[in-house]
């Protein structure tokens, strides 16, 4: 072997012994928050299969009222996560800066209070919201009673992602699982005893089920507090040990990067909670298939979501340290494990459709019929819609690790609102293809935001990142 090949050799080694070692951390980071993203998640697909034994309507109205408050979660959680990125690349540039983590924790803290409290004000009044645009009244009432329980898991559920995105950029992941979990159990045995009145509890019906998962909220933020109080790492940072003063550079900071981040998760699920509404409109069952196959992507959802959470961290980590070629060894390396992923969800999806539908509904009574040929004409379409969905979900993570979200934002306005909608509602209310036609609009419309992500991540990698 001559010079150059030894060297060359030794190049090629050094470069997979990286890739190798950035596989296992993105794998250890990664893995709790993923299974803590699935417990959250199940603790909705608790909710719907209880609703749904109770009855089709109560499911129906769990399923409206929910698919309202979403957009309203999840822009606030777009907007306190930005205290990832920035917390990650604080810890990049000095993981000694104790201080200025502690500053991004505190602001993040009282954006989520800011937030809340109009929301508050908004689902209090949901009733007259829905039936506005075309929900039945008697539906729209139902919803809004589930609403009139769930609304206050909002401030301790963004309080609670506050604290995840600190946690997870100082790689303490634990609690954030162990809290999860805490809160699935204890969510499912509220669920069963205020919306069917067991264990001596009043039968609350839809609105018990809202109560519970406000509970289960102030259970999983109680956790973390302590935690946080008891971990000696963490306990250096004082996060509930001094007071939280406004810090109008830091707070601007996180509301210029976490604004346009909020917005762009806003516009996607407006999407899809605009979808269950049209549902509604086209007919129960379509609704009822809708919220079914839905929640199935949603939970295969929680791993691709998981890894680009993951990938922020690594991504602001390297970012904040100003290393260029570990940035993108991060983001390639999410990316391509989200990919693989996708794959055998989708051909899951394609390969055992009934198999999977089957525990929100008995696929065999007659009655179901329709909802059940409904919801598996939609999971076919689902099937594709989880490889770009994945895609797009990793890739807007990884630019968010370099603290880009405005021009992630455009790109999510275009793909979902001047594609993907237009699409979805034309084939929905111009042809046949009614429901189907919705969900065909949905993929068509992520596809479009994750040809764009990748096009802009690429353009910031020709570019160096900096």
């Amino acid at each position: 072997m001559t010079q150059i090949e030894t060297v060359a050799s030794t190049a090629a080694g050094a470069a997979r012994a990286r890739v190798r070692a950035e596989v296992v951390a993105m794998f250890a980071l990664s893995w709790p928050i993923v299974l803590t993203n699935l417990a959250v998640n199940f603790m909705n697909t608790t909710n719907l299969m209880m609703l749904g034994w109770r009855s089709p309507d109560a499911l129906a109205a769990g399923a409206l009222g929910f698919n309202l408050y979403i957009p309203f979660l999840l822009f606030g959680i777009g907007v306190v996560g930005a205290a990832a990125p920035i917390a990650a690349s604080l810890i990049g540039a000095d993981p000694g800066d104790r201080r200025s983590v502690r500053r991004v924790g505190h602001q993040a803290f009282l954006l989520a209070l800011m937030l809340a409290i109009p929301t508050w004000a908004v689902l209090w009044n949901a009733g007259p919201i829905l039936t506005a645009i075309g929900e039945t009244p008697a539906l729209a009432d139902e919803a809004e009673r589930y609403l009139h329980g769930l609304q206050w898991a909002l401030l301790p559920d963004l309080l609670y992602f506050s604290m995840r995105s600190l946690f997870a950029a100082l790689n303490r992941t634990a609690p954030i699982l162990i809290s999860s979990l805490i809160a699935v159990a204890f969510n499912a045995l509220a669920n069963y005893a205020l919306i069917l009145g067991h264990f001596g509890a009043p039968e609350w019906g839809v609105f018990g089920s809202g109560v519970a998962s406000s509970l289960a909220q102030l259970v999983m933020l109680a956790v973390m507090v302590g935690y946080s109080l008891l971990d000696p790492h963490l306990k250096r940072y004082r996060l509930f040990v001094s007071l939280w003063r406004p810090h109008a550079q830091t707070l601007a900071r996180i509301w210029r990067l976490g604004l346009p981040i909020g917005a762009a998760i806003a516009a996607e699920i407006s999407v899809f909670a605009f979808s269950a509404l049209a549902m509604g409109v086209i007919g129960s069952e379509s609704l009822e298939a809708h919220a079914i196959v839905l929640q199935i992507a949603a939970t295969a959802f929680m791993v691709p979501l998981g890894l680009g959470q993951a990938a922020t961290v690594r991504v602001g980590h390297a970012y904040g340290a100003r290393n260029a070629s570990a940035v993108s060894l991060a983001g390639w390396t999410a990316f391509f494990m989200t990919m693989a992923f996708v794959a055998v969800s989708a051909a899951t999806m394609f390969a055992a459709p009934r198999l999977l539908i089957s525990p929100f509904i008995s696929t065999e009574a007659p009655a179901n019929a329709v909802t059940v040929a409904l919801a598996l004409s939609f999971l076919r379409v689902a099937a594709f819609f989880q490889l770009v969905d994945g895609g797009q979900a990793v890739l807007a993570n990884m630019l968010r690790g370099v603290h880009d979200s405005r021009w992630p934002l455009a790109m999510a306005l275009t793909g979902y609102w001047a594609i993907g909608a237009p699409v979805g509602f034309a084939l929905a209310f111009l042809t046949p293809l009614r429901g189907l036609g919705l969900w065909i609009g949905l993929a068509v419309g992520l596809a479009a935001v994750a040809l764009l992500l990748f096009a802009r991540w690429r353009g910031k990698e020709r570019r160096g990142f900096f």
